[in-house]
């Protein structure tokens, strides 16, 4: 579905000053650019692929400082032969690491997702806990990751601050912080309710493909006249 407004077209006027601290926007600005962002892409979805609340934590756990790409790579065989939590600790730990061997930090990857399916079957009757306080008790399992299944397996509206997202909410002015938690308050606080389900995919979609670390494609941002980002990148010389 495409915005039936241009990208190049300026946000609503409005006093320079920002809504919250911590994010150098305005709230008309703020609107507007999810507004562009919803209307770009209106069902974001993540891409981790997992066919059940349980394969989707295993696979956010091995995500970390990993590609989605690669977790998917080496998921799709594990999953067809252990999609739960019993299935996995049959597997075993040694059997788990050598399916997962082309991820960084395999082994205690591994040894996470034995022990997190132990606590899952010994504390949870084998299901995934829907509170955040549950799922940060399980081994190798953070915020960014509680979010993560809060948000695509229970639907709640909850952001989980990556490097995309840190990056994104800091250059554009959107949400700045020095640590992720800081970016995630301020988020929490900014963000429309109307928007805030999806706005962790859409942001991170957006620093993944458009405002990535080196060299962001400014020239075809749809939010290149929101964001606060001085040194915009210029399009690339026609060959």
């Amino acid at each position: 579905m495409k915005d039936s407004q241009s990208p190049r077209s300026r946000a609503p006027q409005a006093k320079r000053a920002a809504p919250r601290a911590g994010c150098r926007l305005t709230r008309a600005e703020v609107q507007e650019l999810f507004r562009r962002f919803h209307a770009a892409d209106p069902e974001p979805r993540g891409e981790l692929i997992a066919p059940n609340p349980y394969t989707l934590l295993v696979a956010v756990v091995l995500s970390a400082q990993a590609t989605d790409v690669s977790v998917n790579k080496a998921t799709a065989p594990l999953f067809m032969i252990a999609d739960t939590p019993q299935k996995m600790v049959a597997l075993g730990e040694e059997r788990v690491a050598e399916m997962i061997r082309t991820i960084g930090l395999f082994r205690t990857k591994a040894r996470n997702v034995i022990a997190l399916s132990q606590r899952l079957i010994m504390e949870h009757g084998g299901t995934v806990p829907s509170s955040r306080e549950a799922l940060q008790a399980l081994p190798g399992v953070g915020r960014k990751t509680a979010n993560v299944v809060l948000n695509i397996a229970f639907g709640e509206a909850t952001i989980a601050v990556d490097t995309h997202i840190f990056r994104v909410g800091n250059r554009t002015g959107l949400a700045t912080g020095r640590t992720p938690d800081e970016v995630e308050d301020v988020l929490n606080r900014v963000v429309p309710a109307e928007y805030r389900l999806h706005a962790h995919h859409w942001l991170i979609l957006h620093g993944r493909y458009v405002c990535v670390a080196r060299r962001p494609k400014c020239w075809e941002c749809l939010i290149a006249d929101i964001c606060r980002f001085k040194d915009k990148t210029p399009p690339p010389l026609a060959p």
